[in-house]
């Protein structure tokens, strides 16, 4: 692999690593097709980053560091009789007690203490220099005369232990490693556990050995011939495999006889310059392809996380859209000039005084009621307060109705349900906020006093300003406030709608009041502003949802910027 392939694609291993600390699967989002569920992408992505850090990294910035032989295989397979007995010393404790190996051992010879020692590899696991390892995150350095040059040796945990430390760190040290031994004996060798990370192995194109141990005597070929077939089955035909039969040790290890061919294997790729540099290419590039197809499905379940938000999302503002609109309806349709209000302007009008005089002409009409609305002011007052009650309720039961359908869609949602299962104040979630109806009341305070500064600011010419005062800024503010609640479309005499039928709010008494068009574009605005103020309520309300939904700081270019790593490696492979 040339220099420049190795600077490119140490630059992507790195972009990569940033990537997938940075990402995040905390929406409970299941299986869906192809795509991983949450959970399982959240694992994979954990186990892409301690191999980025354990070999990919470490191998990308020292390509002629030695090689990494990692010994693993099942419980009471004799890896560490077989390590012992290829390094000739008592480097590691074989025994009858499971699970045997806890802490893992790196055999080296004295040529390569400092490069392990300085953490290149396995940097998450604490160096022991002399005397015993204790726990599952330090690593045993056992510096050995007879270790080869060029090649060092990891006795790792059993992968089916009944430790589930022991099996996580048997799986990151085989990820750690340039090539495997992998053992197993004549009564295991087809169970299915092996069979899964020598399916890893295939993966990522791991080079590979394979050694048999305890076979009975006289079954060595025809074990030897089922097992290459089941490799041949497998995709790993090719595989070099070992045999070795039962017999007595040789005190604590395995007659050196039996373990020469093995041994003859080891201190060949520690001499062979280029092949052991063809295992180390092979296993890297191996393990970079399968960390970009990976980096696929990561990108995949990282995109899912983003639209499962953008769903949840919309099933909480979806009700709140409705209840802003459905509000915009019960204003513009009479639905709050009825009961109080209603009473209380037909008492502000003097209601049936004012219907006697209807046939004098509307001149005569316009200034009956312009002398109603001045001195006044407690009726002014009671209207004033039962249109806020009446909005306020209004405002309420619709932001209820939407708070209960939102939860209720998220309920529906797997990710929903599981986020508002872990979420203790999730059932608040299912009314307005406690303090919604004091807010309202105090927003429509505030838009009848933005109401009044309209009057106050009313342009046109002198005859416009002098009849829309003539109501009394007060005056003419009570009859802005009842046209916006008593029009659909426009404020044109044949399209006004009116809570109350034939009475005191007749067709005839409001085409009188609404004679100039300065009013009705006061009332325009003056709706206009109320159906905004009632939008900023109502997204507090939904801002409860979205808060919930913001503590995943899901990155949404995060997919995008995974593929292009993944393009990048698949591009710059050789």
């Amino acid at each position: 692999m040339t220099p420049e392939r190795l600077r490119d694609l140490r630059v992507l291993a790195r972009s990569l690593r940033d990537e997938l600390v940075a990402v995040r699967f905390d929406i409970a989002a299941p299986a869906v097709g192809d795509e991983l569920a949450a959970s399982i992408a959240a694992a994979n992505a954990a186990s892409m980053l301690r191999q980025l850090d354990d070999h990919v990294l470490p191998r990308l910035d020292h390509i002629d560091a030695p090689a990494l032989v990692i010994v693993g295989g099942s419980t009471g397979s004799g890896k560490s009789l077989l390590v012992n007995s290829l390094v000739g010393a008592d480097v590691t404790r074989p025994g009858v007690l499971r699970p045997t190996t806890t802490s893992p051992a790196l055999i080296h010879d004295p040529t390569s203490r400092d490069w392990f020692a300085t953490r290149h590899v396995l940097p998450g696991l604490a160096r022991v220099h002399d005397g015993e390892a204790h726990g599952h995150q330090e690593l045993r350095l056992v510096c050995v005369d007879s270790m080869p040059p060029g090649v060092a040796i990891v006795d790792s945990p059993d992968i089916d232990s009944v430790s589930v430390e022991n099996r996580t760190l048997a799986a990151e040290l085989l990820a750690a490693g340039d090539l495997w031994i992998f053992t197993t004996t004549a009564a295991r060798y087809a169970d299915a556990v092996p069979w899964e990370f020598l399916a890893q192995a295939r993966a990522q194109d791991t080079p590979l050995v394979l050694v048999m141990n305890r076979i009975p005597a006289g079954q060595e070929q025809t074990l030897r011939a089922h097992l290459e077939q089941m490799l041949d089955e497998r995709g790993l035909g090719g595989t070099t495999v070992f045999t070795l039969t039962e017999q007595p040790l040789d005190g604590t290890r395995l007659p050196t006889s039996s373990v020469a061919m093995i041994r003859n294997w080891l201190v060949e790729l520690a001499d062979d310059d280029d092949a052991r540099a063809a295992a180390i290419i092979r296993s890297l590039t191996g393990s970079l392809s399968n960390l970009g197809v990976q980096t696929r499905a990561i990108a995949a379940a990282a995109d899912r996380q983003a639209q499962t938000v953008a769903t949840l999302r919309t099933l909480a503002h979806s009700p709140y859209d409705d209840a802003g609109t459905n509000i915009r309806v019960d204003i513009g349709t009479g639905a709050v000039l009825k009961g109080e209000v209603l009473s209380r302007w037909e008492e502000l009008l003097g209601t049936g005084e004012l219907l006697r005089q209807l046939r004098t002409g509307v001149a005569r009409l316009r200034d009956r009621i312009a002398g109603a609305m001045t001195g006044r002011p407690k009726q002014e007052i009671e209207l004033n307060v039962a249109v806020e009650h009446v909005v306020e309720t209004l405002i309420r039961t619709r932001a209820d109705e939407a708070a209960f359908a939102a939860a209720k869609a998220w309920r529906a949602h797997p990710a929903g349900a599981a986020m508002l299962a872990t979420t203790p104040e999730a059932s608040i979630l299912e009314t307005a906020t406690v303090d919604l109806g004091s807010r309202a009341a105090l927003v429509v305070r505030d838009w009848q006093g933005h109401v009044l500064d309209l009057i106050r600011g009313v342009g046109g010419d002198r005859k416009t300003k002098a009849r829309v005062l003539s109501f009394g800024v007060n005056g003419a503010a009570m009859v802005v406030m009842v046209l916006v609640f008593a029009h659909t479309g426009g404020l044109t005499g044949a399209e006004v709608a009116v809570a109350g039928g034939a009475s005191a709010f007749g067709h005839t008494l409001l085409e009188a009041v609404l004679g100039d068009q300065t009013i009705r574009n006061l009332a325009m605005s003056a709706r206009s502003d109320l159906e905004r103020r009632v939008d900023e309520l109502l997204a507090v309300e939904v801002a409860r949802f979205d808060r919930m939904l913001a503590t995943f700081a899901v990155d949404v270019d995060a997919p995008r910027r995974l593929i292009a790593i993944a393009d990048g490696i698949e591009a710059t492979l050789p």
